[in-house]
């Protein structure tokens, strides 16, 4: 089951979680005060590096003659287009860099290289999703309406085959996150007018789009058409499942819990940061692996302050992590691979209805809830009420040691 009531979960005071929310608080003032000149060269790097290495990529590609000349080309571009995606396209449209009042490197003005509208973008994921993260049937992108990956969702029998819709979704990210956006501000709007408005606006982006990718650098080339089109395919391929690789290790992996609808209501705002904390999981990376993540490895930092910039997330990770620590409260992480496994751990293994699975509801590895330590007083490890080691228990949970429970139960 999801989490019900993130206080109790948390087992955090009224007046634990007002200084909890102000530890938090003070850290997004310490980083807004300090913002200036590194952060404006920091951007400002990164935007010519990417096209200095889009335009290598594409003479490589066009000019080279043998595979290994294509190839290294290809995976250039590849990477050029990751990080136009994920550090620069995702972190501006947060309005991480909107302070520096530069027309050019705004979220009302930035328009990323991928199938979707910004706009519709901004409104599926900066609000449905980051607003309202991880509440099951609130926040779309759990899943992406296609994957079952709490056991709060309904089975179905076509979530089967949801192994298969990972991998397609994989490939075709950025046409699946155009679609999904489209249906997010559709469903906000009221008239058919302007949704059909919205339609045609996204359906132009896509023309555009595939127009660049799959028409106009294939025609420029002349002769070697062929080789830029399968260098197109292949770029944007790799960079599609790389951005699908990081968002689900963000969200999808144990550890990174998931909430009813009821946790909105008089939600205070200590509660949503703790919503944003226990519902999103890291990556340990070092400085180049954060870079082609977007920094996104730092997904709790993201979510915790969406609009700080992506530079200064790793520095912000030490002081959260204290925070975490001064409240034991869980911080989740872990290699690259070993997120990634679990998050496919969870798609194939709910893709099955749930009289098939082991685990309870309240104490599988992928999902969790208050009731899992209302109710570890209560057990021993062979199942048994041993007065001993329930007193063990109560001991861990009035001193709020929950670190060895949640340890147990992953």
């Amino acid at each position: 089951m999801a989490i019900t009531d993130i206080a109790e979960y948390a087992h955090l005071s009224e007046t634990e979680l007002g200084a909890f929310a102000a530890a938090l608080d003070a850290i997004r003032s310490d980083v807004e005060a300090s913002r200036g000149a590194k952060d404006r060269a920091y951007i400002k790097r990164a935007i010519a590096f990417h096209r200095c290495l889009e335009v290598a990529a594409r003479l490589a590609i066009g000019m080279s003659k043998g595979r290994c000349g294509w190839a290294v080309g290809t995976a250039a571009l590849a990477a050029a287009k990751t990080i136009e995606n994920m550090e620069l396209g995702h972190n501006i449209s947060h309005g991480q860099w909107d302070w520096m009042n530069d027309p050019e490197i705004h979220s009302n003005t930035w328009e990323w290289d991928i199938a979707g509208l910004t706009s519709q973008w901004q409104h599926s994921h900066n609000y449905r999703h980051h607003v309202f993260a991880n509440i099951v049937d609130v926040d779309d992108d759990l899943g992406f309406r296609i994957m079952r990956v709490s056991r709060d969702q309904e089975w179905q029998p076509g979530a089967l085959l949801q192994p298969l819709y990972a991998v397609l979704l994989a490939l075709a990210f950025e046409w699946g996150v155009a679609i999904h956006g489209l249906i997010a501000v559709q469903e906000f709007e009221a008239t058919d007018a302007a949704k059909s408005a919205h339609k045609t606006a996204m359906l132009r982006k896509m023309a555009r789009q595939a127009g660049k990718d799959y028409l106009l650098f294939p025609a420029l080339s002349r002769r070697r058409w062929w080789r830029t089109l399968a260098a197109n395919v292949v770029a944007n391929g790799l960079r599609n499942v790389w951005a699908y690789i990081v968002i689900v290790c963000g969200h999808l992996v144990d550890g990174a819990e998931k909430f009813t609808e009821s946790v909105l209501e008089d939600e205070t705002k200590a509660e949503w940061y703790l919503r944003q904390m226990l519902g999103t999981a890291n990556i340990e990376a070092g400085p180049v692996l954060g870079f082609m993540t977007g920094n996104l490895c730092y997904q709790i930092e993201h979510h915790l302050f969406p609009d700080l910039p992506s530079n200064r997330y790793r520095e912000i990770a030490v002081r959260v992590r204290e925070v975490c620590a001064t409240y034991d409260l869980p911080y989740t992480t872990g290699s690259l691979l070993r997120q990634y496994l679990l998050t496919v751990r969870t798609i194939c293994k709910l893709a099955l209805p749930d009289w098939l699975l082991s685990a309870t509801s309240h104490d599988a590895p992928e999902t969790a809830s208050e009731r899992r330590f209302r109710n570890a007083a209560k057990r021993s490890p062979s199942g048994e009420h041993d007065m001993e080691r329930r007193g063990l228990a109560t001991a861990i949970l009035d001193r709020g040691d929950r670190r060895e429970l949640w340890r147990r139960s992953a």
